[in-house]
């Protein structure tokens, strides 16, 4: 969980901005964005499967150059 300390000299803004970026490492922003709206089990399956193909696309493209 991120999380961020502050002095007493410490100017908000900044702190602010250490804090989002902790959360943008550590995956909470996608996360959120994954659960906003429920998605079927066979839609989820269905998305994995249309990734690894574009995957292996990309990834043939790249070696038959």
């Amino acid at each position: 969980m991120p999380g961020i300390i502050l002095n007493e000299n410490d100017n908000f803004d900044i702190a602010l901005r250490k804090f989002k970026k902790q959360c943008e490492q550590s995956g909470i922003y996608s996360e959120i964005k994954n659960r906003q709206y429920y998605e079927k089990p066979s839609e989820q399956r269905k998305k994995k499967e249309a990734a690894a193909k574009k995957r292996l696309m990309k990834k043939l493209r790249k070696s038959s150059k």
